[in-house]
């Protein structure tokens, strides 16, 4: 959201080092732009990433072992399998060619050191761009110590005109954002310069300082960091001058807040990854700090530069430096309250995770969805204090089992059933909370192709549900049950055990369960061949989906459903429930549900002899496959129409063809493979650069592509089409993004090129 000031020098020297070093890390103090340099030099260098650029933001990890999750998450990897996060990692990335940024990696250093080097010797292609305060310390690291932004030359005879260094820049351009009629004149340039020396050029001290200029003349701020500063020399000599330069900083700025602000500032950094308005006041309130202060109190430190404001989905969010966040966790602590903020968060994420459960199955579904998205690194910090805190390890189980939506749709399958194995080994008392734990766990594991465990996680739940007399567990282990038959190849027993899984969520008045029940017996049924009834369960799926307004189980009711209608010989139906479902899981992340929907797409294709769509898609699956080859998909039944559909369409195409459309559409990113799916666009057999030529533009873009090959100005464009201006600019900025380009005249030559008929379009 602000300009990037200097480091030119710095960012050519990350590039030619990312050229031939598998791990550069950027060193130096907190607060001297590390981790914006990382960004500024990822961005730049993305197109010579094929598989991309991904960030990996460690500052609010605090447990080593969530270091490899943490990494899959990131990288949009779920790890449905029961094998250690590391090697599911390094197989993800052994054949990609991917520049990792690992940001803030000082607190986890060893086990980042582990990591990188494992990840560097199994990849050739990869390259990791790291963060630090101290280096890594591997085999072919290189490092970079990131230097405080450059001083202007002491001589202050020097006129305006000459460059002033990208310190007092910075501090220039930051001031001006606070106070629009600020500018650098020779009259406040020398003092200007001496505060950017007492700040050592460090960058986060300028920005800090810039906006203390809302309320003092650059000669007051000047006046106040020399005394302030002046009565801090005499601290601990073994840190870096910079660092105690910082240190004073915050430590004054600190001291410019109101008892109140200080209080707020130090509860409000027991939060992980930031928090909004409705945490502040649940968790931060109390002695000291009044409920309806607290907004007046969040603008205040905003405007102060201690949080950072954010909009994040039409939500805003506060978060703080981690500088910041660390400087207030010491006057927690100081305080004595840090066990006590650390209960209250806990109890609010606690709180959060319950209505979360309560009210997934309906209109706030996505809504939950995507809190639960945001908020991840402040759930797994209350859970690590649930299993960290001896006598609450049962709230974190109980915290566990609720989350079970959280750990299906997001990255984070792994971590939940290391949280509900953990609980269940320890909290062995008979309960409903534990049956539901016993229930989830067993899901999570059938979903890892964990079976044993499945199995042996569902007939406790069995046990405990009739020894309880627990309906509602009863009727999930039921479910569960039929999940685990399906995967074992036992598609009849799988039946029997949906329809128990019925007429239980009927008797509890359960319609979640009864919808998740009912897709799964649609497929089922549907693959034994009785499409009758199978068409029926779906409909009746998606019927109480929408009466309750859910979406997300309707658009699994809508894979199932278009499953039996294909076998029936419905495929334009079919079709339009695939896609339909399609938009609505890639929307939500759902990486299992949006594959499924491609791999139905893919049989629908080849049944209507689209051979090449088919073998595209295809292709696509080899490289993304995240559910078809995997529970709860793995089926025999299914993976039977999977390998049919690839014989067909490789019969028709012969191996040759259909190999190079394969190949063509494991070149997709996954947003274009989505989109290809969907038809929104195509593939051509232009050749460009020796390599198919793909388009990634919506179909609005591409007639504004059109439009611009015309000769036609923004303009005219937006006359043309009915837009405004600073629309049809936008699409024209977003066009050359995409196709990376730099003129309107290559977006010209691009699109005639498209335009032009090939010998087979």
């Amino acid at each position: 959201m602000t300009s990037f000031v200097g480091r030119r020098q710095e960012a050519a020297e990350i590039k030619r080092l990312l050229g031939t070093a598998p791990v550069v890390t950027l060193t130096g103090v907190g607060g001297v732009g590390k981790t914006r340099l990382a960004l500024k030099v990822a961005a730049e260098v993305e197109r010579s990433f094929s598989d991309g650029v991904w960030l990996v933001d460690l500052a609010a990890l605090e447990d080593p072992e969530m270091l490899a999750p943490t990494v899959l998450s990131a990288l949009n990897v779920q790890n449905r399998s029961s094998q250690p996060p590391t090697e599911v990692l390094v197989e993800h990335l052994r054949d990609r060619r991917i520049l990792l940024v690992l940001d803030n990696c000082e607190h986890l250093l060893n086990d980042c050191a582990v990591l990188a080097a494992t990840l560097v010797r199994s990849a050739a292609e990869l390259r990791i761009l790291a963060t630090s305060r101290e280096a890594l310390g591997i085999e072919g690291e290189r490092l970079l110590a990131v230097p405080t932004l450059s001083l202007p030359d002491s001589d202050d005879s020097q006129p305006l005109a000459e460059p002033e260094g990208e310190a007092v820049q910075l501090f220039g351009e930051r001031a001006a954002a606070v106070l629009p009629e600020f500018a650098i004149t020779e009259s406040n340039r020398g003092t200007i310069e001496r505060i950017c020396r007492q700040l050592d050029g460090l960058p986060l001290a300028i920005e800090l300082a810039a906006v203390r200029l809302r309320m003092l003349s650059p000669e007051q701020l000047l006046a106040r960091l020399e005394n302030r500063f002046h009565l801090l020399t005499t601290g601990p000599r073994t840190g870096p001058p910079r660092q105690r330069t910082l240190r004073a900083l915050v430590d004054w700025s600190y001291a410019l807040c109101t008892e109140p602000e200080q209080l707020l500032w130090a509860r409000a950094s027991v939060f992980a990854g930031g928090l909004d308005l409705e945490a502040a006041e649940e968790v931060c309130s109390g002695e000291g700090v009044a409920r309806e202060d607290v907004l007046d109190l969040v603008t205040s430190l905003v405007n102060k530069s201690v949080l950072v404001r954010e909009e994040i989905q039409a939500t805003v969010r506060y978060r703080m430096l981690e500088t910041i966040r660390q400087y207030g966790r010491e006057q927690l602590l100081a305080s004595g309250e840090e066990r006590a903020m650390r209960r209250r968060h806990r109890d609010y994420y606690r709180d959060l995770a319950a209505r979360a459960a309560a009210e997934m199955f309906g209109l706030n579904q996505v809504e939950w969805f995507d809190r639960q998205r945001i908020e991840h690194a402040n759930l797994r910090q209350a859970l690590d204090y649930c299993f960290a805190v001896p006598g609450e390890i049962e709230t974190g189980l109980g915290m566990a089992a609720d989350l079970f939506h959280h750990w299906m749709t997001g990255n984070y399958l792994g971590e939940g059933r290391a949280r509900l194995d953990h609980g269940l080994a320890v909290v062995t008392e008979a309960s409903e909370m534990r049956g539901r734990a016993l229930w989830v766990n067993a899901w999570l594991a059938i979903t890892q192709a964990d079976g044993a465990t499945a199995e042996t996680a569902v007939r406790q739940a069995r046990e405990l549900g009739e020894q309880l007399g627990l309906q509602p567990v009863l009727a999930y282990a039921a479910l569960v049950s039929g999940m685990i038959a399906m995967y074992r190849g036992d598609a009849e027993t799988a039946v029997t055990h949906y329809e128990e899984a019925v007429a239980r969520h009927r008797a509890t008045g359960d319609p979640q369960g009864l919808t998740m029940t009912l897709f799964r017996l649609c497929l089922t049924r549907a693959l034994l061949g009785d499409t009758s009834r199978a068409v029926a369960a779906g409909e009746e799926c998606l019927a109480v989906c929408e009466a309750h307004g859910d979406r997300w189980i309707r658009a699994y009711g809508k894979t199932v459903l278009g499953v039996a209608l294909w076998l029936q010989g419905d495929a334009a139906r079919a079709t339009v429930l695939e896609r339909e479902s399609l938009r609505f899981q890639h929307s939500i992340d759902d990486l299992l549900g949006s594959n499924v929907n491609i791999a139905v797409l893919a049989w629908i294709a080849a049944g209507q002899e689209r051979h090449r769509h088919a073998a595209t898609l295809l292709g696509f699956l080899r490289r993304h496959d995240q559910g078809v080859h995997r529970v709860p998909f793995r089926y025999e039944l299914i993976l039977r129409h999977h390998d049919e559909s690839a014989s067909r369409a490789q019969e028709a195409l012969g191996k040759p063809a259909f190999e190079a459309a394969a190949r063509q559409g494991a070149g997709l990113s996954y947003d274009e493979g989505i989109a290809y799916a969907l038809g929104e666009i195509e593939a051509t057999d232009e050749p460009l650069g020796g390599k198919m030529s793909w388009s990634p533009l919506t179909r609005r873009e591409t007639e504004i592509a059109r439009l611009v090959a015309q000769g036609m100005s923004n303009k005219e464009i937006a006359a043309a089409l009915v837009i405004a201006q600073r629309t049809a600019e936008g699409h024209v900025e977003h066009i050359l993004n995409k196709l990376g380009f730099n003129s309107r005249t290559q977006i010209a030559v691009w699109a005639k090129k498209r335009d032009t008929p090939t010998h087979d379009r």
